[in-house]
């Protein structure tokens, strides 16, 4: 990369090769030269997907609780692509280790830099409930996949099945805390319109009790 500037043009066609030609792209990425670009590439995809995040946040589409949340967004997301990024790749490394690949972590951390040119997208795909955590799943699956058999000269069946298993596992986790979450949110329903229910009541109890005690 130039050290005069950050080159946006070329990062977007990188994006644009991730997204359009997954396969070719990691057929073809260079899998060592630094972290510079990786982390550069993966911090601005945390800016975009930090304001597609605002962007639905504000028109209630994101689980984000305040439009001051979905515009810190903006901030937060660049700043926990830069730290996670590293440990997403330390995980993805074991794993790819332990099916066969012989490529060493930068590798691991190229790949996982990259494939966050679909985490805007993702965003979008998950406005849709229930079916866009399956469609965003299902996705990052097929991806990691192509990175194992392109990037790391992993067998087909064996990467689909590996990375299927995962998929499926954080499909199980994310309904269960959808599911989790809609239950305690029901209860909390429930005590508010009790509460709402007990306080009526009072408020009759003291009206009855005020007008005894009118003078007649």
């Amino acid at each position: 990369m130039d050290k005069k500037g950050i080159d946006f043009g070329a990062m977007l066609q990188t994006a644009i090769k991730v997204v359009t030609s997954p396969a070719a792209f990691f057929r073809e990425m260079p899998k060592t030269g630094g972290y510079q670009d990786p982390l550069l590439f993966m911090v601005i995809m945390g800016v975009v997907n930090g304001i597609v995040t605002a962007v639905l946040g504000i028109f209630g589409l994101a689980l984000i609780f305040s439009v001051g949340m979905a515009i810190a967004s903006v901030i937060i997301y660049p700043v926990m692509y830069a730290v996670f990024g590293f440990i997403g790749a330390a995980f993805v490394f074991a794993v790819w280790k332990l099916m066969g690949s012989a490529e060493p972590y930068e590798t691991a951390y190229r790949c996982v830099a990259y494939i966050a040119a679909f985490m805007p997208l993702v965003s979008i795909i998950n406005v849709i409930p229930y079916v866009g955590v399956l469609a965003s799943l299902a996705l990052l699956t097929w991806i990691y996949v192509l990175a194992s058999v392109e990037a790391h000269k992993l067998p087909v069946q064996k990467s689909w099945l590996v990375f299927g298993i995962i998929g499926a596992a954080l499909f199980l986790m994310s309904l269960g805390a959808g599911m989790a979450s809609r239950v305690v949110q029901h209860g909390a329903d429930q005590q508010l319109m009790e509460m709402q229910k007990s306080t009526e009541e009072m408020k009759q109890k003291m009206e009855e009790m005020q007008k005894k005690m009118e003078p007649k």
